[in-house]
């Protein structure tokens, strides 16, 4: 984990270096004297040598100083504390309803397959694969939001509860909820329910194949016939042995999916207006905010090996003969 962590801070590093935008221009503006482009040249200190550079970028890193966004005047950890929950909450909706959603529909499309409700759930997942996600997201807000009314429209709650709740964690749901606002926490449910599930269809897509191909291949091996010779019943054979023998690998699965939402939920933030770190990244990077952009690389990094090292920590309870 340490040593992927250190090759992370190398990568951030060299793509800040490589990246043709000038930091020094970035920072003072296009109409600075030589003096003042200098002054800043040493301040950020780029005439050392790179490996100097790339220790005082560690030191920076060590004590969670990533410096000042350009775009917002603000240090660039306060602007990730503010628009990474938004993400955090989009993103956890949607894995629990693509997960929710993707793995009986992959058990069931094993357990029948190539019968109809196989070649029905394909379908769907197909679909769900195939299709934009920022295509899905304008024909929800048409159909959901201004055809039937049924949820939210853009933003994480409707603008009339702007500012009524006290931001303690960032976490929309959990302040509405501390504060007692209960009219702000349906709000915010009633507004994240699109995008939510809009992104955990895609999710869930990828989850039902990949539940499928599990299934299939421990329903194809002998101990599945013994178990069924045995006296076993159908439900039986099928969750407590063969779901079990795969539960595993689909850890892995939802939590790369789970991590991909995180940071690639960018296209259905910016259709839905919502503050979240992917559009933050995005925007940062449209202007060279390098600052910006190597703490967003950096963040992305840590979250999937966070999630990888999750994964395995799970795996000694899933699978007894990892311990």
């Amino acid at each position: 984990m340490f040593v992927t962590l250190f090759g992370l801070l190398i990568l951030t590093f060299v793509i800040g270096r490589i990246m043709p935008v000038d930091p020094v221009r970035a920072i003072v503006g296009e109409d600075a004297t030589r003096e003042v482009y200098e002054a800043a040249y040493l301040r950020l200190g780029l005439d050392k040598p790179m490996w100097q550079q790339f220790l005082f970028y560690l030191r920076d890193v060590a004590t969670l100083d990533f410096g000042t966004s350009i775009r917002t005047g603000q240090p660039v950890l306060d602007d990730v504390k503010r628009v990474l929950p938004a993400t955090i909450e989009l993103a956890t909706f949607a894995i629990v309803f693509g997960a929710g959603v993707g793995v009986p529909l992959g058990v069931l499309a094993a357990v029948h397959k190539d019968r109809w409700p196989d070649h029905l759930i394909r379908v769907f997942s197909l679909m769900g694969h195939s299709m934009p996600i920022f295509w899905t997201g304008m024909i929800g807000l048409l159909v959901f939001y201004a055809g039937l009314g049924w949820v939210g429209g853009s933003g994480r709650m409707s603008q009339f509860y702007i500012g009524l709740v006290p931001e303690r964690t960032n976490f929309l749901l959990i302040d509405s909820a501390l504060a007692g606002q209960w009219d702000v926490f349906c709000s915010a449910i009633n507004h994240i329910l699109l995008p939510a599930s809009l992104l955990g269809y895609s999710s869930s897509a990828y989850i039902t194949r990949m539940t499928r191909s599990f299934m299939l291949d421990q329903l194809n091996q002998e101990y599945i016939t013994t178990a069924r010779v045995k006296g076993l019943s159908r439900r039986q054979t099928i969750w407590r042995h063969a779901f079990g023998n795969i539960r595993v690998q689909l850890v892995t699965i939802v939590a790369l999916a789970y991590g991909a939402l995180l940071e690639g939920a960018v296209l259905i933030e910016t259709v839905f207006a919502w503050p979240g770190f992917g559009q933050y990244l995005t925007s940062n990077l449209l202007i060279g905010d390098m600052n910006a952009v190597m703490t967003c690389v950096l963040i992305v990094g840590l979250i999937f090996i966070t999630l990888n090292l999750i994964s395995d920590l799970l795996y000694r309870i899933f699978d007894p003969r990892t311990r």
